[in-house]
């Protein structure tokens, strides 16, 4: 029976028939073994084949949401016509992302946990462009009109992209503040589901218009490929894939993958992007430019394929110097909040399938930090986004069982060398524009629920909470919608305070979440209803200092051990507060195989679905 648990699971163990083995084996099976479901541990190294493998898979995870920001931003940036730059941003996005992950793993909250780009910061950056001095010129709506290599052409987008990075960098300071000054458990205490909800649910619903435009440039391409998203997703996530599989005990033979439950995302872009092609080479679809359904043809963009450099290298400051804007740092304040409240949220998660005790508080201060720190380079390099966890890899840990944060390491290098090939990224541009607006249909979507899945902590019978909720809904759905129509009505004679209101008021997010924070800490109710009981439980800190704690989350290169010989390090928000003589020895210590009851791993072998 020892050697059994101290057995790892290697990538031919991932088959129908052992599945189902496990699952019949350990029917009677006490949680106490629930670690025993993991192949491989947070601390563990698993062979660099397998890191390979399975980094591939959580980039190619993040891959949609990572690849649908910049496509967006390029509407705001007046971009929809120079593919070649779109794909540099691609590039530069792949890359920060893949560096922001390995300074998270490796400095930072220490878990297996992905990062990159945000749609909570990407929707303050497209209120800000939306304002009337920032409309883009009509010229450059027009294909024909656009020469991407023009002087006036690329004034017109840095000077844009200069703005975004300079508020993104100075709003990313503040989350750099939060995290190492330990001030994120002060704002926790104001914050539960009731401004949650409505903050996160208005981040998808105000995207509606950006995934109707696309939509409808052909709504039977768009719905093809969402269908093959849900159908993957959800109607065939239990259906096992054979596929040939080498082992030195088995030599060749079959394994049985769940393969629409890991790309569903990946698969339903890929089937509809080669129905496209087809249905181009063939001219099924209309040649006019004009003409409805041009833009579900692969050839629009020409050949950015051949005119994109074999390698890109991304650097800081590649768009010229960074400006700022009051209004646009205002703005990405809104947007970053939003984002330390969820990466909270995901660092408990990450630990409880990871097999891990939960994330100490010194631990979560140096992950927030860590990430404002990704959002100052990503800002820096220009990404025109920031950073932030990512709930989707998250998932994805409760599909492999294994853990292990060097898996993520592989992970970031993954999307670092793949930001460095243009080439590549330049093939994500070809994506027709109805394939596009079909994952949007159901990536924002989800998003959505997810917001509103934060109201389980609550008493939803509350009248109290009904009328928070949906208040808070509703004013941020129209006040903004009233703003954008209504661009000069707010007119206080100060054109830097008229800006900033400017861009607060058109982002349903900051008025929803602001709406529901106002109230749920001003109408009475207790904290049972408020749902701030149970979702302090799910987000309580542990202070347990084992070991096994110390093993998963002290810095690297035995720092943490030069950091408590001083008595003054534990006052710092971001370092244990434990010395070595208060260490709780491992024989008298809750290891990882015997955490409590309530903080074990998940130990179902294959989880329902993950989000796209």
């Amino acid at each position: 029976m020892a050697q059994q648990k101290e057995k790892k699971i290697s990538l031919e163990d991932y088959s129908l028939e052992q599945v189902n083995g496990v699952r019949k084996k350990d029917v009677d099976v006490s949680r106490e073994d629930g670690r025993n479901k993991l192949a491989y541990c947070v601390t563990d190294i698993p062979p660099w084949y397998l890191c390979i493998f399975l980094g591939t898979q959580h980039y190619l995870t993040a891959f949609g949401g990572i690849i649908a920001v910049p496509l967006i931003l390029s509407q705001g940036l007046c971009l929809q016509h120079d593919s070649l730059t779109q794909s540099h941003l691609i590039s530069t996005i792949f890359f920060v992302s893949g560096l922001c992950t390995l300074l998270q793993v490796t400095f930072g909250v220490r878990l297996p946990i992905l990062q990159g780009g945000t749609f909570t910061l990407l929707l303050p950056t497209m209120a800000l462009l939306s304002m009337p001095e920032w409309a883009c010129p009509a010229w450059t709506q027009n294909a024909s009109l656009v020469n991407a290599s023009s002087p006036e052409f690329i004034h017109v987008w840095q000077s844009r992209m200069q703005t975004i990075q300079g508020s993104i960098m100075v709003g990313s300071m503040f989350q750099v503040l939060v995290g190492f000054s330990g001030l994120i458990g002060i704002f926790m205490r104001f914050i539960g589901p009731l401004t949650i909800a409505p903050t996160i649910s208005l981040i998808g619903l105000s995207l509606y218009d950006s995934a109707g435009r696309s939509s409808g440039t052909h709504w039977g391409i768009s719905v093809m490929t969402a269908a093959l998203i849900v159908l993957f997703s959800q109607y065939l996530r239990h259906v096992a894939v054979p596929f040939p599989t080498y082992s030195k005990e088995k030599k060749l033979h079959t394994s049985w993958l769940y393969i629409f439950q890991i790309f569903p995302v990946l698969l339903g872009i890929t089937l509809s992007w080669l129905i496209c092609h087809l249905l181009t080479v063939c001219n099924v679809l209309p040649s006019n430019p004009t003409a409805y359904g041009y833009m579900a043809r692969t050839d629009t963009k020409g050949d950015v394929i051949g005119q994109a450099p074999l390698f890109f290298f991304p650097y800081p400051g590649q768009w010229g110097v960074p400006s700022v804007s009051l209004a646009g740092v205002l703005g990405i304040l809104a947007g970053v909040i939003s984002s330390m409240i969820e990466s909270v949220g995901d660092y408990h998660a990450c630990a409880r399938l990871a097999g891990a005790p939960p994330p100490p508080r010194h631990a979560i201060n140096r992950g927030i930090g860590v990430e404002g720190l990704g959002c100052l380079l990503a800002g820096a390099w220009g990404t025109g986004n920031g950073t932030t966890s990512y709930s989707e890899n998250v998932g994805a840990l409760g599909i492999t069982r294994v853990g292990s944060r060097m898996v993520i390491v592989a992970g970031g290098f993954l999307m670092m060398i793949n930001g460095l090939f243009g080439k590549i990224c330049a093939i994500f541009t070809t994506i027709p524009i109805p394939v596009i607006g079909g994952m949007f249909l159901v990536m924002f979507g989800v998003i959505t629920a997810a917001g509103v899945s934060n109201l389980q902590y609550a008493d939803m019978n509350s009248s109290r909470n009904i009328f928070i909720f949906g208040f808070s809904m509703f004013c941020g759905l129209v006040i903004p919608n009233w703003i954008t129509k209504n661009p000069t009505a707010i007119a206080t004679g100060i054109v830097e305070l008229d800006q900033v209101l400017q861009v607060l008021l058109t982002t349903s997010m900051f008025v929803g979440g602001f709406m529901g924070f106002l109230f749920d800490n001003t109408i009475p109710g207790t904290k049972r209803e408020r749902g701030i009981t149970a979702w302090n439980k799910v987000h309580e800190d542990d202070p347990i200092t084992t070991m096994e704690s110390r093993k998963v989350y002290d810095l690297p290169f035995n720092l943490t051990e030069r950091f408590t010989s001083s008595s003054w390090v534990r006052y710092i928000p971001f370092c244990p507060s434990y010395t070595s003589s208060e260490l709780v020895s491992p024989e008298n210590s809750d290891s990882l195989s015997s955490i409590r009851e309530d903080e074990r791993p998940n130990v179902t072998p294959i989880i329902i679905s993950v989000s796209p």
